[in-house]
């Protein structure tokens, strides 16, 4: 299959296209970029009347929980929102039933995912036996399996002593550990953050001091047997003052955040709406003003959705019975867009470095930049395109998103992944078959 796209904006962060270029794709790499490209045999054609192509975002940090949990996502409909938004690459948490903690869970997933997933969908695995913080998995048989990145997800490592271990099983066997950070004893019961929202809607609060003396201890840990650790979505100040003191002694620390973390607050929490329930919950404005700037300036590597989708039946209006989470991958470029961009916070390289490049780069495949050569995995959008969401237009089964009604900027138009359209919106262009 060949595709030809002409007339677009190429930007990836890294090579520079001051004009409108044309991509020619042969299989599933980009065979030519040129500024005007003829005499070409394509079986589909595109005329991107000057939209913007990217190439296609990777996330490192989502949840299609498949198997066992079905009812609220398969690998099926997650895969397809995410191409929805962009996304060719995804990486897919642990916490499913069974737990991804050992090589059987793993090459079964895996015939899932060869089955009913058309972009790329790279399986993280557990670090402890059923996430449970007791017993680490056997990492030499995973890591046989083409298992790069090892999380216990929501369930933390709190045995500080396991997660040493874990830290060191990684420079042995060459994997990265993922940490969400959070002290289940002093979040324990808490459902929003704690402070004046919590206070005044008479809610049981989570501490900052939660995540932060956890960040606090992966760093000293990662620091002390030099091995790499990536923090999962960060949500305060002092978590990034802390990792941004530490990359500056040398120490091998990543770290992501969330589009939700990065537009909403406390003070977006409405009583009973409990779609704006995520762990780790949303916090001050002082804390995203600073998590935008951590992006700004380099401190922050990565922007990952962490897409939790639910059923309606697990987002009662008690916040205390509700889960946690946000279904964001279909509107994640489009919220960082508005919020990042529009915004003059980041520039459009910028952005698309923090949701491909780098991302890619962590991961070690051959994506995050458009040049002859690479793999053919793109997603073409209108940045002029202004939407109301709507959340019963999600694709994903998760319909639970605190963003909807809300007006957003930048639409994606078209994905592709390995020289396939896996994504288009209807209408969007005159495409030539």
């Amino acid at each position: 299959m060949n595709i030809f796209i002409k007339n677009c904006n190429i930007v990836d962060g890294i090579n520079d296209y001051p004009d409108l270029y044309d991509i020619f794709i042969v299989d599933d790499k980009i065979e030519k970029i040129k500024k005007k490209i003829t005499n070409i045999n394509a079986d589909i054609c595109i005329d991107a009347q000057g939209k913007v192509v990217m190439p296609g975002f990777v996330d490192l940090h989502c949840h299609l929980r498949e198997p066992g949990f079905e009812n609220k996502e398969t690998i099926e409909s997650g895969s397809k929102a995410a191409a929805k938004g962009g996304y060719t690459t995804i990486c897919c948490m642990p916490n499913t039933r069974p737990v991804i903690d050992s090589i059987d869970t793993i090459r079964e997933l895996k015939k899932k995912i060869a089955k009913d997933s058309k972009i790329q969908v790279i399986p993280i695995g557990a670090l402890t036996i059923n996430q449970q913080g007791l017993e680490i998995c056997d990492f030499p048989s995973m890591v046989n399996e083409g298992i790069k990145l090892f999380s216990d997800d929501g369930n933390p490592v709190m045995n500080t002593k396991i997660m040493l271990k874990c830290l060191k099983e990684s420079l042995t066997h060459g994997f990265t550990v993922i940490d969400h950070c959070e002290d289940i004893h002093l979040s324990k019961g808490g459902v929003i953050n704690e402070g004046k929202i919590s206070a005044k809607l008479g809610l049981l609060g989570i501490p900052k001091l939660a995540e932060e003396l956890q960040v606090m201890r992966d760093i000293m840990l990662a620091e002390q047997t030099g091995a790499s650790i990536h923090i999962a979505h960060i949500s305060t100040e002092g978590s990034l003052n802390m990792i941004k003191s530490a990359k500056e002694k040398g120490i091998k620390v990543s770290c992501e955040v969330t589009p939700h973390h990065i537009s909403l607050t406390e003070d977006d929490i409405k009583a009973d709406d409990t779609n704006y329930k995520v762990n780790p919950p949303l916090r001050e404005m002082k804390d995203v003003s600073a998590l935008r700037k951590g992006l700004k300036d380099g401190i922050i590597d990565i922007i990952a959705t962490d897409h939790a989708p639910h059923s309606i039946l697990d987002k009662p209006k008690d916040f205390y019975k509700a889960a946690n989470g946000i279904s964001g991958i279909e509107l994640s470029f489009s919220v960082c867009y508005t919020y990042l961009v529009k915004t003059g916070i980041l520039t459009l390289n910028q952005l698309v470095k923090k949701m491909s490049y780098n991302p890619s780069k962590m991961l070690g495949i051959d994506g995050g930049q458009i040049t002859e050569g690479n793999i053919a995995d793109l997603a073409v959008i209108d940045l002029n395109s202004e939407f109301t969401v709507d959340r019963n237009k999600l694709i994903s089964k998760g319909k639970n998103t605190p963003f909807h009604g809300e007006r957003l900027q930048a639409e994606i138009m078209m994905t592709i992944s390995k020289g396939r359209i896996v994504y288009e919106k209807e209408g969007a262009f005159d495409v030539c078959r």
